[in-house]
């Protein structure tokens, strides 16, 4: 496995990437999300890469336009898609031995490879795609009622409820938000949706149980999507180390395919 740093362009402007280089014949296109450059939050993206390069995968990542080493004006995961393209074209440029290249993504890099289908891949792997409009910084119904059910689970919580260790304010105002009727898909929900019906290649969706972002999506797709894994116990970016070793064999089982 070696590792070397590499420029392209898009539309005018210069791209970074790195990669993270290998035998095998198939490859990872690492898409960050948020405004997160390509090594990820403390190394953990480098870290993945590097682990999936030797067992055998190259794994390409990037960063899109105004984010990191990456020149020009970042326009968020909406209007991503020529980064994303561009960066398919430099990882097949670089590895011309390449028979198949898996997207993969968590959150709102998730959401970009939804809405340009997958552009240039030949697999996807989706993790807690990013489906929320505005986000007032609460908890969505769906995450409440996933919460109360769990903690109606615990002996030691409906304990605390009976003698009083519980705010009887929040809890009414937590029963409030979560017998909220669902609401309609977002706009954003279905456009992802179209995107990813226009997507030829299999596809896998990760669902970290404890994420809201991951509930929020739930509530708005089909929970019977066959395409549907969930990671028990897990959080957003699935750092515990069942997780951790979850999301690799994932990813792993998704380049051998």
């Amino acid at each position: 496995m070696s590792r070397r740093h590499l420029a392209f362009g898009c539309e005018g402007d210069t791209l970074v990437g790195t990669l993270d280089d290998a035998e095998g014949t198939a490859g990872l296109l690492l898409v960050s999300g948020g405004n997160e450059i390509r090594s990820g939050a403390f190394a953990g993206q480098a870290q993945l890469a590097a682990r999936l390069a030797k067992a055998g995968f190259p794994v390409f990542r990037y960063d899109r336009r105004g984010i990191g080493d990456s020149s020009g004006e970042n326009r968020e995961f909406r209007e991503s898609g020529a980064d994303l393209a561009c960066a398919v074209e430099a990882f097949r440029a670089e590895r011309p031995g390449l028979s198949r290249v898996v997207g993969f993504g968590n959150c709102d890099a998730a959401s970009t490879l939804m809405l340009n289908s997958g552009v240039g891949c030949d697999a996807l792997v989706l993790a807690n795609p990013w489906t929320i409009e505005q986000d007032d910084g609460a908890p969505p119904a769906e995450a409440i009622r996933a919460r109360y059910a769990q903690k109606l689970r615990d002996p030691k919580e409906v304990l605390r409820l009976v003698t009083g260790g519980v705010s009887l304010r929040k809890l009414a105002s937590g029963l409030k938000r979560a017998a909220t009727a669902p609401a309609a898909p977002s706009g954003l929900a279905q456009q992802m949706k179209v995107g990813l019906e226009a997507f030829a290649g299999p596809v896998r969706i990760l669902i970290a149980e404890r994420d809201r972002t991951a509930q929020a999506f739930l509530a708005e797709w089909d929970r019977h999507d066959p395409r549907l894994s969930t990671c028990k116990g897990a959080s957003h970016a699935f750092v515990e180390p069942d997780a951790r070793e979850w999301l690799f064999a994932q990813l792993v089982t998704a380049l051998k395919k």
